[in-house]
């Protein structure tokens, strides 16, 4: 029987987190919401959680999972380098709507489906995402719908979905953004634009100081 806590009030936000961190810890779900769109979210060291992440939104490994961190520290132990280009978008626009795809360190022991050697991280800029991070560490998280379905924009959509599969709903109200992050692929030689999002193409030339252009090229 999953649980569903208004984390408008202070008392009952902390009892919501403290059970979001006991379900995550026995390999459980949570939704939760971030500034874009509402999240699922599990342990990204538990490979069991996280199949049955992809197993609730009806997904392969195929199509793998990012990952979320509570603070810009966190990502130096989950990359193999951080890209210069990696720290100038950090700078300028963590916490917020831009994920960044990048080499993963090769020692991690987890299992986020065919990441063919990336991972996909953000910080998020919502106040109850980033306490819920700073308790567990770094979440597999993927936008809460099932697959085929519109990302979840408040809690009742994502319990609408996903009902007793997820333990625990994080309510926070609707989601600020209501649009998925910018995606950019930074493995390459040059930044590329995966998915357009909140952070705009001229957003990202802006900082790193190159063509808008060349982002999709």
């Amino acid at each position: 029987m999953s649980e569903v806590y208004d984390c408008a009030g202070d008392a009952e936000r902390a009892e919501g987190i403290a059970a979001a961190v006991s379900a995550l810890k026995a390999g459980r779900l949570v939704v939760m919401p971030t500034d874009t769109v509402y999240g699922i979210g599990a342990d990204a060291f538990d490979s069991t959680a996280v199949r049955a992440l992809l197993a609730a939104k009806g997904r392969g490994p195929d199509m793998p999972v990012g990952v979320l961190v509570g603070s810009w520290h966190t990502i130096e132990g989950l990359v193999f380098t951080v890209p210069d280009a990696a720290r100038v978008l950090i700078r300028a626009f963590w916490p917020g709507a831009l994920s960044l795809v990048v080499t993963a360190a090769p020692s991690l022991q987890w299992d986020l489906g065919d990441t063919r050697g990336t991972v996909m991280l953000r910080m998020p800029l919502h106040p109850v995402a980033i306490e819920l991070l700073r308790e567990v560490g770094p979440m597999a998280v993927s936008s809460a719908n099932v697959s085929g379905r519109p990302a979840a924009l408040d809690m009742a959509q994502a319990e609408d979905q996903f009902g007793d599969a997820v333990d625990v709903y994080l309510d926070a109200g609707p989601a600020p953004r209501q649009a998925a992050s910018t995606i950019v692929d930074l493995t390459g030689p040059t930044p590329r634009l995966l998915r357009p999002g909140p952070v705009t193409a001229d957003d990202l030339a802006a900082v790193l100081e190159i063509d808008p252009t060349s982002l999709t090229d």
